[in-house]
């Protein structure tokens, strides 16, 4: 692969088969993997956390929903990627109006930039609790950090020391081992919840929605698995080269189902620990993540508080990099600029830039008499706002033959997807309705 181009062009050879079965499962999984450990944020951990503190099991339902749905929405946008060898934002502006393509782009900068900033605020507080010292500079170091490792290493690199990062969200499925669970009573819940019309409880229920499922994941599954056809010199566009379709197919599917099923899993173990323990002790206020470890280490004990302030930087140092990288992937592909993380930075220049501006941006953010509270709150609500019209787009992309060639998806994945844009729908309508409330 020439090292002067990006994404958009590089000239790649037929793929050879041959060595395919004897690649293990492991390194089968990437793109569907980190996409879905990255959704369980510092940010996304205060969401969930809270809504076990303040409404007990009555909340686990959700995640059964979430999984179906993140799990055809994101083998949508997989395949879009890896159908047309180009990100969502590349065929956005190759197939829709322009004005539609900067909305999408500019008000997902934004929500990502928002976000960055207040995961690397709550990476550094958890940093605090467990080993004291100065917030500012664990906010400064936290950043650049993550900065440096995405200009400097690789993509081949890089990609597995995302990987090994995912197995931080260990920590919060290891917590539910060490506490006492009333099984029973959770699977009733689970499967059998007590609904309620209330504000409160709508609001959250749409909280967990806008987490789970987030307009970055979407560019950034999309454009990872471009990265990882480039980084094969044997692959190509499946739109160009069909005899690969079975094998990479097949991958995509594994990737996301396991990758969300992490996500949901993750996701699950942080309602069910506070549930437990914050909301069965009458704590039912959290609103960041590290004040959740800091309520749960008189109910749980120290082991169950190190476990999860520990989880909260490791999901940071993983999440960061995707909410600044899926930002620049669109901000790139929507300017038609070399964008890949295999790049050096000479050769893309641009696409480095916007990463580290936005990076910059989220740590000023911490130094800043903005509430954090708040900011995720709008966050949210640019994200819920956004969503809808990236995934009904994607949706008719993901149906266009001039994008997909032969392979535009079946019927039952489409409906699959179409349920899941109606749902986050309304989700984004109960949120607006309950303003204010």
């Amino acid at each position: 692969m020439s090292n002067t181009t990006g994404l958009e062009g590089v000239e790649v050879k037929p793929e050879d088969n041959k060595n395919e079965p004897s690649k293990s499962w492991l390194k089968k999984l990437g793109p569907g993997l980190i996409t879905g450990a990255a959704d369980d944020d510092p940010s996304g951990i205060a969401t969930y956390s809270q809504a076990g503190a303040q409404f007990g099991y009555s909340m686990l339902w959700t995640l059964m929903l979430t999984y179906p749905l993140m799990v055809g929405i994101q083998i949508i946008s997989a395949k879009i990627g890896r159908v047309s060898g180009h990100g969502l934002a590349t065929n956005i502006r190759r197939h829709y109006p322009k004005w539609l393509l900067y909305a999408i782009v500019g008000l997902l900068l934004i929500a990502n930039t928002i976000n960055i900033g207040a995961d690397i605020a709550a990476m550094a507080g958890a940093l605090n609790l467990l080993v004291k010292g100065p917030v500012r500079w664990y906010v400064v170091g936290f950043g650049l950090i993550s900065l440096l490792l995405q200009i400097f290493i690789p993509y081949k690199r890089y990609v597995r020391i995302l990987k090994w990062l995912t197995l931080a969200l260990l920590a919060y499925v290891a917590t539910i081992f060490i506490i006492h669970i009333p099984w029973t009573q959770v699977l009733i819940n689970t499967f059998w919840p007590h609904l309620s019309w209330k504000p409160a409880y709508v609001t959250t229920v749409v909280a967990i929605f806008g987490t789970t499922i987030s307009p970055y994941l979407f560019f950034w599954q999309a454009s990872q698995e471009v990265e990882e056809q480039h980084a094969d010199d044997e692959a190509e566009a499946i739109k160009h080269a069909p005899e690969q379709a079975t094998t990479n197919f097949r991958r995509i599917k594994i990737d996301t189902f396991i990758g969300m099923a992490v996500s949901n899993i993750v996701a699950f173990a942080i309602i069910l620990t506070t549930a437990v323990t914050l909301h069965m002790h009458g704590v039912t206020e959290i609103h960041t993540s590290a004040q959740a470890a800091t309520a749960l280490r008189p109910v749980a004990g120290d082991f169950a508080f190190w476990l999860f302030s520990a989880g909260i930087i490791g999901t940071g140092m993983l999440a960061i990099p995707v909410l600044a990288g899926s930002g620049a992937y669109a901000a790139a592909g929507a300017f038609k600029l070399p964008n890949s993380l295999e790049l050096k930075f000479k050769y893309a220049k641009e696409f480095y830039t916007i990463i580290a501006v936005s990076t910059l941006i989220g740590i000023g953010i911490c130094f800043m008499p903005i509430d954090p509270i708040k900011a995720l709150y709008w966050s949210a609500v640019i994200n819920g706002v956004i969503s809808v019209p990236i995934m009904v787009v994607m949706m008719l992309m993901a149906a266009r033959q001039d994008i997909m060639g032969k392979f535009v998806i079946s019927t039952r994945l489409s409906v699959l997807g179409w349920i899941c844009t109606a749902v986050m729908a309304i989700a984004v309508v109960a949120m607006f309705a309950t303003l204010g409330k």
